[in-house]
């Protein structure tokens, strides 16, 4: 099996902040595939036909620097562009086509170059990296996972009433639970963790033991 830890999860269930976490203590590369549905639905706005949007994500250089992923277009950072509820959303729309899901597999599966890679998304373990060594799938209640995108989103200078990300958050939770294309299910051999009553750095206490186990042998 590929040196791969899989993280799969729903919307603002911590699966960004674990990754990068455990990715710096395991010195592997990481896979955010949030970022990558969203630098889609980013070039899909401006106009770029879904012909060669593939083409200017591969163009696109992804950076992971102190503990976060940066994503630059030639010299210009977009991070927080593609970081943005708008962008989100519209990831969101997108990533349920078929289409969108087969011009990023094989991006997606290109971060993997055979030192270990932390890759985080919906289905990397269901789907993109079905042979991961090691696959957890986290989760939160609604009202926790709102709670901690509306800190996310304050400390990026945004401000987004409570009650909206929870119903933006229950309703994103049935389309991707629902979709007929890659649905968010756990991958049969996956660990579940709920993360609701968790610290971070409970979670990463964890996951570091798993890893440990999996990856030393």
């Amino acid at each position: 099996m590929d040196k791969i830890l899989t993280i799969d999860g729903p919307s603002a269930s911590g699966k960004g902040s674990l990754t990068r976490a455990i990715a710096i203590a395991l010195n592997f590369n990481v896979l955010d595939s949030g970022l990558l549905y969203r630098a889609y639905a980013y070039f899909y706005e401006k106009g770029v036909t879904t012909d060669h949007i593939g083409k200017k994500i591969q163009g696109l250089s992804f950076r992971f620097n102190s503990g976060d992923v940066q994503v630059f277009d030639g010299i210009e950072e977009i991070t927080s562009l593609l970081r943005s509820e708008n962008t989100a959303k519209a990831a969101s729309a997108l990533s349920s086509q078929k289409e969108t899901r087969k011009n990023l597999l094989n991006i997606q599966r290109s971060f993997y170059n055979g030192n270990g890679l932390v890759a985080d998304g919906r289905d990397m373990g269901t789907v993109v990296f079905p042979n991961a060594r090691l696959k957890i799938f986290l989760t939160a209640s609604s009202e926790v996972r709102a709670k901690r995108r509306h800190i996310e989103l304050q400390n990026r200078g945004q401000e987004v009433n409570m009650r909206d990300l929870i119903e933006d958050i229950e309703e994103r939770d049935l389309r991707d639970r629902t979709r007929t294309l890659s649905p968010l299910i756990p991958a049969e051999d996956s660990i579940v963790i709920d993360s609701s009553s968790m610290s971070l750095d409970e979670v990463l206490s964890f996951t570091k033991k798993l890893a440990k186990k999996e990856f030393d042998k």
